[in-house]
């Protein structure tokens, strides 16, 4: 319910693996102490609202496995505190959004399996925390940005199952904590 938007200290929301259906409260955009908002494994339909971008302090956003549409809303660049993104296995459609390259603490970033469409930003090149980043199984095209060369952190590196094209960038090889490397199926 909208009404959870007024739980102002909360920190936590744990409503995952369940039967909720409906969408997911714009409300919930004023809950300024959130830390982790974890709705994964549910049904639940519509779009990612932008209010989500207001929340500063959270760090785990976790929205799989449902069946939301729409785009990925570029506000989400705003959330400095975040740590780890999940939205992987939804029906999310456009283009990542550049903004997310300003996610300078993320560590995991999964938003595998989505019908997105273009390139991939250069500017995930200043994610420079990131461990793990998962774009693969959408429809991606383009080349691979040279700028992710620059992700010292990266153990492992997902893009297999797009249209990408093009060489692979040089500049990947000086990924020296990079642990696995897929980029079949392109």
């Amino acid at each position: 319910p909208s009404e959870l938007g007024g739980l102002l200290n909360l920190e936590e929301l744990h409503l995952y693996n369940n039967q909720l259906n409906g969408t997911i409260p714009s409300s919930l955009g004023s809950l300024s102490s959130l830390r982790g908002l974890y709705l994964h494994d549910n049904p639940l339909t519509g779009t990612i609202p932008s209010e989500l971008g207001s929340l500063s302090n959270l760090r785990y956003l976790y929205l799989a496995r449902n069946e939301l549409t729409g785009t990925m809303p570029s506000e989400l660049g705003g959330l400095a505190s975040l740590e780890d993104l999940r939205l992987h296995t939804n029906h999310l459609t456009g283009t990542i959004p550049s903004e997310l390259g300003s996610l300078s603490n993320l560590k995991v970033m999964l938003i595998t399996q989505n019908p997105l469409r273009g390139t991939i930003p250069a500017e995930l090149g200043g994610l420079s925390n990131i461990r793990e980043l998962y774009l693969d199984a959408n429809q991606l095209s383009g080349r691979i940005p040279s700028s992710l060369g620059s992700l010292s952190n990266l153990e492992g590196l997902y893009l297999y199952d797009n249209q990408l094209t093009g060489e692979t960038p040089s500049e990947l090889g000086g990924l020296l904590n990079l642990e696995e490397l897929h980029l079949y199926n392109n």
